[in-house]
């Protein structure tokens, strides 16, 4: 039998907080159920899951980001590829669509509506990143 998640290269996300909210981008197509989500992409060869989610967030969202910490991975729920979570702090830019083939729209999101934009719920260690990173404040 073979396994989906090494079919395919993995993917990794940047979990992006400025000030009190976390940026997220919605897809032109969705993938499964998703529609929002973290900016993300597959990892390259060669590449870290720090530098793609670093580098993906330079294609989509125009911003200039530095990795901060791999949060986690996992094989996603409703995707089963590989993704992996990387907080990233923003050093230059303002987020919009830099990639209109890819990307609808860009969010800052507060800690109170990541529950309207992802209504499956977040990755536990994403979550308890953004927990404390937003100091929940509401």
């Amino acid at each position: 039998m073979t396994d989906t998640t090494t079919e395919q290269p993995g993917i990794s996300a940047a979990i992006i907080v400025e000030g009190d909210r976390v940026l997220m981008v919605r897809r032109r197509v969705k993938e499964g159920k998703l529609s929002w989500q973290f900016p993300a992409g597959a990892i390259e060869a060669g590449e870290t899951a720090e530098q793609a989610a670093v580098r993906e967030t330079a294609e989509e969202a125009g911003l200039t980001v530095e990795a901060i910490k791999l949060l986690g991975e996992r094989v996603h729920p409703n995707t089963g590829r590989l993704m992996s979570y990387t907080a990233c702090s923003v050093l230059e830019g303002e987020a919009h669509v830099a990639d209109d083939e890819e990307l609808a729209e860009v969010a800052w999101v507060a800690h109170g509506e990541i529950a309207e934009y992802v209504p499956y719920g977040l990755f536990g260690p994403v979550q308890e990143y953004l927990d404390e990173a937003l100091h929940r404040k509401d």
